[in-house]
């Protein structure tokens, strides 16, 4: 068996006026694997791109916003099988500050809202998001 083909992204939790944005995967997406769930916004770093310009890009791309990033919170990976093929994608979450709540989606997604952070659990988040979204509003435990 091949080893995995390694990745890294940069995903953002984009605040306006205390809400987070989420985004859901259309069936247009080629590399999807989560058609139907909401996740938030973000991709892959391209080799050689700088990891700040990746992620304003990728924000800018599918959602249309204009942010300010934060730091980094949280760091994990997950290990999807894509078109047969297993990944391994190394997750940098930043805290990211926007002062517009008009999103314009890419054709990769279908729908988008804004939510209380606390409530994440019942709007059909991917799963793997769940500790994301703990490490957010829990920012001093370990």
């Amino acid at each position: 068996m091949n080893p995995p083909k390694l990745f890294v992204a940069v995903k953002a939790l984009i605040t306006h006026q205390g809400k987070i944005l989420l985004i859901r995967e259309s069936q247009k997406y080629k590399e999807g694997t989560q058609l139907g769930k909401f996740d938030v916004v973000g991709g892959r770093i391209e080799p050689g791109h700088a990891f700040d310009e990746s992620l304003l890009r990728e924000i800018k791309e599918e959602t249309g916003l204009d942010v300010k990033i934060g730091k980094p919170f949280f760091i994990n990976e997950v290990r999807p099988l894509v078109k047969g093929e297993q990944w391994q994608i190394i997750r940098i979450f930043f805290n990211c500050q926007t002062d517009s709540s008009e999103v314009t989606l890419s054709e990769d997604h279908d729908a988008y809202k804004w939510i209380e952070p606390k409530d994440y659990q019942h709007h059909n988040v991917i799963e793997n998001l769940y500790p994301v979204f703990e490490a957010h509003l829990n920012p001093h435990e370990t």
